[in-house]
């Protein structure tokens, strides 16, 4: 028994290790703070954010849900609500080794819709449209439009950035109202991670996939196209000079 008492902070602190280890390199919980990507999301939802697939370079693609941080004024001032010493110290603990969302972090949580090179854009009762390709968005909230709201663009996307909406589209703050500041793009330094799991409530589980609207053929053409059709332009002069100094050179021959 006094082995087991000299053992236990050992293992204590192994558990606390690899539960910190886990939250920083692995998986970490994140609480939906609105209604913004209802009805995929709802308010209160506690989903795991991947967070190993970045560290091997994976960047942010179409129809993934990620949670980044605010990239300036997404938020506003927002007040932070004590619940007294005693549940603020065990907040602050158990989000620390990522078993709580954190009550400090300024994190936003959105679908990206659009990356790097691409282009996007909305018109008023019309669809999303990226690359010249309509979205089909099943999982926009029930009696919303895509942008009626706030239409859009076009609007290229510069590298290592990305656009993002809520599933509710009219209640999200999102890219659209944001144009002011990088036109409404954010870094992909700024992601957190990739939202994969609805872990909480339990009669709310489900995994978050990639909508099948995001596989259509050619989505992503346009910005694939754009280096070679670049690289085309310039070899056209290039290969009229070459033949035009052939035609030259055989008739100063012949």
């Amino acid at each position: 028994m006094r082995s087991f008492w000299k053992e236990l902070p050992i293992l204590v602190g192994i558990a606390l290790l690899l539960a910190l280890l886990i939250k920083t390199f692995l998986v970490q919980a994140f609480s939906i703070p609105s209604d913004s990507m209802q009805d995929t999301l709802q308010r209160g939802d506690r989903v795991l954010v991947d967070k190993l697939t970045p560290w091997f370079g994976s960047k942010p693609e179409r129809g993934e849900v990620v949670v980044f941080h605010d990239p300036g004024g997404w938020l506003g001032e927002t007040q932070q609500k004590s619940s007294g010493p005693i549940a603020d110290g065990i907040q602050k603990g158990l989000s620390f080794i990522g078993l709580m969302p954190s009550a400090e972090e300024k994190d936003l949580i959105k679908r990206v819709i659009a990356v790097g090179g691409d282009t996007v854009w909305c018109k008023r009762g019309g669809k999303v449209v990226v690359n010249g390709k309509p979205l089909d968005e099943p999982y926009i909230f029930p009696g919303n439009t895509p942008c009626d709201e706030k239409p859009f663009g076009p609007v290229t996307v510069p590298k290592g950035r990305i656009w993002v909406m809520g599933d509710h589209r009219q209640d999200s703050l999102d890219s659209r109202y944001h144009q002011n500041l990088h036109n409404g793009t954010v870094s992909v330094n700024d992601v957190v991670g990739r939202a994969i799991v609805v872990a909480w409530p339990i009669d709310r589980w489900s995994t978050l996939s990639v909508p099948g609207t995001f596989d259509q053929p050619g989505l992503g053409a346009a910005a694939s196209m754009a280096p070679s059709a670049v690289g085309l332009a310039g070899a056209v002069p290039i290969v009229l000079w070459r033949r035009r100094r052939m035609i030259v050179k055989v008739r100063r021959d012949g």
